[in-house]
C-alpha cells in the first residue's frame, strides 16, 4: 500500500460500517489513505485492536471516551496496558472531557481523563484527546499530568487554548468541520498553526466535510479536509498530504516504511 495521507482519527470499527467495511477500506487504500482507529468504549477499543491486526496502513488506539467515563473500573488501567502490547496498537484514545452533553458527570470525566493520561505518560505512549466546552479543565489536567505526546482531535477550541497546547508540544487535528460555512474562526486558526503541528482526520462516520455534510463520513474524505487546510496555508494539497502524514507518523511513532 502506497500511503499518501493519514486519516489520524476515524472509527472504522463502528457499527456504521458493518455492512460495507471492506469496501470503505478498499476505497481508502486505493486513494493512498492510511488510518489511526481509536476506541471510545472498551468494546470498540477491543474491536479496533482486532481489526487493525490484519490491515496494512492502519493502527489502533484504545481508551474510554468522556461520554462513557462512568463505566471506568480500577482494573481498566491494566486492560489498556495489555492492549497496548498488541500488534499495531500505538497509543491511548479517544479520551478527554465533554461538557456539552455531560453523559458522565464532569468530576467523573476529569478523574478518568487523569487516569488514562497519566497511564500514557507512564508508558510514554501518545494520546488522542476529545475536548468540547472544557478548555480550562482540559488544560489544567494536561499541565498537572505533564504528558507531552498528544493531539487534540477534531479541534474546535479557541486560539488561546490552541497556543497553550502548542506550547506544550502537542498537535492539533482538524476534521471536516473546517469546511463548514460557519467555521471561519476555525479556518483562521488553521492559518496560524505551524505546519509541523497539524494533523488531519475525518472522525468517520461523523463530521463529513462539505459537500457531503450530513452523510456518513469515511476515511477517503480526509482528502477534502487536506484541500481546505491547503487553502488556508496557501500551499498545494500534496504539501498538506506530506506534512500531516509526517506529523502523524512522528506523533504515534508508527513503525515501518510509509510506502
Amino acid at each position: 500500500m502506497m500511503l499518501r495521507i493519514m486519516d489520524s482519527h476515524c472509527h472504522l470499527q463502528d457499527a456504521a460500517f458493518d455492512d460495507d467495511r471492506p469496501v470503505v477500506w478498499d476505497r481508502a487504500c486505493k486513494a493512498g489513505v492510511g488510518a489511526v482507529v481509536p476506541g471510545y468504549t472498551l468494546a470498540t477499543s477491543e474491536a479496533a485492536v482486532a481489526w487493525v491486526r490484519a490491515q496494512e496502513g492502519a493502527w489502533a488506539l484504545v481508551g474510554l471516551h468522556p461520554h462513557d467515563a462512568r463505566d471506568w473500573q480500577p482494573d481498566h488501567r491494566a486492560l489498556l496496558t495489555e492492549w497496548l502490547r498488541q500488534p499495531r496498537v500505538v497509543g491511548i484514545g479517544e479520551i478527554g472531557l465533554d461538557y456539552h452533553y455531560q453523559h458522565s458527570p464532569p468530576e467523573v470525566q476529569q478523574r478518568v481523563f487523569w487516569e488514562q493520561l497519566s497511564l500514557a505518560r507512564d508508558l510514554n505512549v501518545p494520546v488522542s484527546v476529545h475536548m468540547r466546552e472544557a478548555e480550562e479543565d482540559t488544560w489544567r489536567i494536561l499541565r498537572e499530568v505533564g504528558h507531552t505526546r498528544g493531539v487534540i482531535h477534531s479541534f474546535t477550541g479557541s486560539w488561546a487554548f490552541a497556543q497553550r497546547v502548542l506550547d506544550l508540544g502537542w498537535y492539533l487535528s482538524f476534521s471536516g468541520i473546517v469546511s463548514f460555512k460557519n467555521a471561519q474562526d476555525l479556518r483562521d486558526i488553521v492559518a496560524k498553526v505551524p505546519p509541523d503541528r497539524i494533523l488531519v482526520e475525518t472522525d468517520a462516520p461523523y463530521l463529513s466535510p462539505v459537500p457531503w455534510r450530513g452523510q456518513r463520513n469515511e476515511p477517503v474524505r480526509v482528502i477534502r479536509v487536506a484541500e481546505i487546510i491547503a487553502a488556508q496555508k496557501s500551499c498545494h494539497t500534496e504539501e498538506v498530504f506530506s506534512f500531516t502524514m509526517s506529523n502523524t507518523f512522528e506523533l504515534f511513532s508508527l513503525p515501518g516504511d510509509r510506502n
